[in-house]
């Protein structure tokens, strides 16, 4: 007999097929145990996402940054799901108004998200996080992705059984509810998203919902990035922050091994309060980080911007280039041509005075199709992936 702890959030039930999947209790969990420990921590936490927003609320053309997150998150979530394309291939890809060669099916996946993310962004303005939304992020993200052909049906919950880990469902890690199970364990998801007695704080909330979307698993393919996505979408929903420049995938493509192990016990023992001491642990950390790399931005852009000042009748146009870069810093001398309306002779030497002052760097290397890139902006971001492991 199972322990009724072990029940807490669900049950193994054994199918006709001949394997065991699981079936969620009823949602939302009315018994956790909140203990001092864990409200220490979500205090921390909601302390330094304070002191996100309000670093975040200096920022002059706030959505310009916002743009080098999208691309920073879109890169890592993508990578936790085996993507071998990196941040900068996506902001090329993106520069370019292409992705090329044999990443281009990667680069594609990471180009999705951010322009699910972006879509997200914008909807929710008028349609709260729901099963509606979350199938048209599903869909934005995995239409011509990989994994997102016809048969895996974009922006549709699934009809057939799924799994994660393994061959089949017969030797998965984990195998989800079956359609009829995970579509009553679907609405009772959307029905807690706003439930006005669930009594808890924001943050738990959010990381009780992340943690039963991906026990549901509503879609074939594509639920890790859009149970991502809706973290970012709720903080935005709930008003914690003001704008979207928390992401959780550092923390997580960090810690992969005890992410999965936290949510599986959260199925096999019921253990909802380990899951969300480790959750609380990511927004914490996250937001601290990020709450630097706001200040680092800043910082950057102001000794950038005096250097530039130098560059006497330049400086104007030189100006309003360094500001495009923050939105994507790689350049080459045809976007320059768009954005300021120069020709060809003109943006080449803005692009070389740039360099010059160390602002830019050229790392194509070669004569013809040269491209630029804002270098010290991309570390801001690339250690920060680098230190997510």
């Amino acid at each position: 007999m199972p322990s009724q702890k072990s029940i807490r959030a669900g049950r193994y039930r054994r199918q006709p097929e001949g394997f065991d999947a699981f079936i969620p209790s009823a949602f939302p969990p009315t018994d956790l145990v909140i203990d001092s420990d864990l409200m220490v921590s979500l205090s921390k936490a909601d302390r330094a996402l304070a002191r996100l927003d309000g670093a975040a609320s200096v920022l002059p053309a706030v959505d310009h940054f916002i743009s080098m997150y999208v691309f920073q998150e879109a890169a890592l979530s993508s990578q936790i799901e085996g993507t071998q394309a990196t941040l900068i291939d996506a902001l090329e890809a993106d520069a370019n108004e292409m992705a090329s060669g044999e990443s281009r099916n990667d680069v594609q996946e990471i180009l999705n998200y951010v322009a699910a993310m972006r879509f997200g962004m914008e909807r929710i303005a008028e349609l709260p996080v729901s099963q509606r939304l979350i199938e048209e992020i599903h869909k934005t993200l995995m239409t011509d992705a990989r994994g997102g052909d016809p048969v895996r049906t974009p922006g549709e919950i699934r009809r057939t059984q799924n799994w994660w880990g393994g061959s089949s469902p017969a030797n998965a890690r984990y195998v989800p509810p079956p359609i009829h199970e995970m579509k009553l364990a679907l609405g009772e998801w959307e029905s807690a998203v706003h439930d006005p007695e669930w009594m808890l704080p924001p943050l738990l909330r959010i990381g009780i919902l992340h943690a039963q979307f991906e026990t549901i698993h509503p879609f074939l393919d594509g639920n890790g990035r859009v149970g991502r996505l809706i973290v970012t979408f709720l903080l935005l929903e709930e008003s914690i922050l003001a704008e979207p420049l928390l992401y959780l995938s550092i923390f997580l493509k960090k810690n992969r091994d005890e992410y999965n192990s936290r949510l599986q016990a959260v199925r096999d023992e019921g253990d909802w309060e380990g899951w969300l001491a480790f959750f609380i642990e990511g927004v914490h950390a996250v937001a601290t980080a990020a709450t630097q790399s706001v200040r680092d931005i800043l910082a950057l852009r102001e000794r950038d911007r005096d250097s530039i000042s130098e560059l006497g009748a330049r400086s104007g146009k030189a100006l309003l280039l360094h500001e495009s870069l923050f939105m994507n810093p790689v350049v080459d001398s045809k976007r320059v041509q768009r954005l300021l309306g120069v020709s060809q002779p003109t943006a080449d030497a803005l692009l070389d005075a740039m360099e010059g002052l160390g602002v830019l760097r050229e790392w194509t290397q070669r004569r013809r199709g040269r491209s630029w890139i804002y270098d010290e902006y991309v570390q801001l971001f690339t250690r920060e992936i680098a230190q997510g492991g």
